[in-house]
């Protein structure tokens, strides 16, 4: 009997592959996809785990989705993804409104397990190998058409000591190249411009397979294809090749954003964090990615509060955001995870990694203010993506923004672009710290 399943991912864009593919099997089995939980039999919540306040906002979604269920608008729902291969057990005991768990590992039983929540009285648990879990298969794009994401592997090897990846998505795995030049090649035909090249480290891709690194490979055969612009998340420092550097500043269609997390500056809680990197080889990296990449802007992901930090540390982390000038910065309080090893060093109450993180982000809002003055009265492709009718302005992004995760900007436009087209934008101004200017 077909049934009505309606779908929520929360976190990642890795996550979100996940639940397109999911879509895309239940549509196979003959469901029907619906927009709303109101209208739907049965909710699907594909949650993220990686921290606390991840599992928190899941919980919050679910206890409203139980709200539809005694009201009779919804008859079940099943929790997928991170947080319940992190908890198992846990979710169905403390959450009795939930009818069913899927972890990382059973993303294909999505089905089955459909089938069982509505037409018997089991509240299923499946919990497949993450190590094992195949990645490929059909998805229902749940990105605007003009761009989607590719996710190149799966897991991670790092072992960072905050970190709880490793233990709910498996070991490193990366995609044979064959099946992502497949992929990628449907997603061009299907129309789609940006191409987002995804993985929790993409720089490790292919070491697992051949011992090589074939991420510079791999970029070489997508820009065969007709997308118009490729942009990469996430590069492991010390992964960066010589030959990746060079692909990047050599074909047009990479963007000149890279998306690489340092998480900190100082030598001492780099090393305790198990991350292979120092301050020097960060600085000297990235003085030679500017050098070579012209345009380039650089994306980090920075925790304030790990363990070791003192005030002293702060301030050093504080100072090389000043003087890296980072265009694009994440900062986020150090959150003790139960399992990590992190969690067991002594560190700052949360308050006060609070604190600091608010005080990192007045500074690299400085920096980001100086970037978007020396942007005044320059022109940029920007891809429009809509029309904000409370400004009254179009809005859109460069290469330097990424979707969901950096701003937009906004302009205005005498010939009516639509969203998908790509326009040249003069920039004019700055409102509440996002670019603003006049199509040429």
């Amino acid at each position: 009997m077909p049934y009505k399943v309606y779908f929520l991912s929360l976190g990642c864009a890795k996550n979100q592959v996940n639940c397109e593919q999911m879509m895309s099997l239940v549509q196979a089995a003959g469901h029907e996809i619906v927009p709303a939980p109101a209208a739907a039999d049965v909710a699907v919540v594909n949650t993220c785990g990686f921290l606390a306040s991840a599992c928190e906002e899941a919980i919050d979604h679910v206890l409203a989705l139980a709200e539809l269920k005694r009201a009779g608008s919804l008859k079940k729902i099943l929790v997928t993804g991170c947080m319940a291969q992190r908890y198992q057990a846990d979710v169905l005991e403390e959450l009795p409104e939930i009818d069913g768990i899927l972890g990382t590992g059973s993303y294909g039983d999505i089905v089955q397990a459909i089938s069982e929540v509505m037409e018997t009285d089991l509240r299923p648990c499946r919990l497949g190998n993450i190590h094992t879990a195949p990645q490929n298969g059909p998805r229902i794009l749940s990105t605007p058409p003009w761009y989607a994401y590719l996710r190149i592997a799966e897991g991670c090897d790092n072992h960072c000591a905050y970190c709880v990846i490793p233990s709910l998505r498996g070991k490193y795995r990366s995609r044979p190249m064959a099946e992502l030049l497949d992929e990628a090649a449907e997603l061009s035909s299907a129309g789609v411009k940006e191409l987002l090249v995804i993985a929790q480290d993409i720089t490790r891709y292919g070491t697992d397979l051949n011992g090589e690194h074939q991420l510079a490979a791999l970029l070489r055969e997508l820009c065969r294809l007709d997308f118009h612009w490729i942009r990469l998340h996430y590069l492991y420092p010390d992964e960066i090749t010589e030959e990746l550097i060079d692909v990047i500043a050599g074909e047009p269609k990479i963007l000149p954003y890279l998306d690489i997390p340092i998480q900190h500056c100082n030598d001492r809680i780099l090393k305790a964090m198990n991350r292979r990197d120092t301050k020097a080889s960060i600085r000297d990296l990235f003085r030679t990615l500017r050098e070579r990449i012209p345009g380039l802007v650089l994306r980090t992901s920075l925790i304030t509060g790990l363990p070791g930090e003192g005030a002293a540390e702060f301030e050093e982390l504080c100072e090389f955001l000043r003087e890296q000038k980072i265009e694009r910065a994440g900062v986020f309080p150090f959150s003790p995870e139960d399992g990590t090893p992190a969690a067991q060093m002594e560190h700052v109450d949360s308050e006060e990694a609070a604190r600091r993180a608010e005080i990192a982000v007045d500074v690299q809002s400085d920096v980001i203010d100086a970037y978007n003055d020396a942007l005044l009265g320059t022109e940029r492709e920007v891809l429009c993506e809509g029309f904000d009718r409370q400004a009254q302005l179009f809005y859109g992004r460069s290469y330097a923004e990424s979707p969901e995760i950096d701003g937009r900007i906004f302009f205005t436009a005498e010939e009516e672009p639509e969203p998908g087209d790509f326009v040249t934008i003069r920039f004019t101004g700055v409102m509440d710290g996002e670019l603003t200017g006049e199509r040429v």
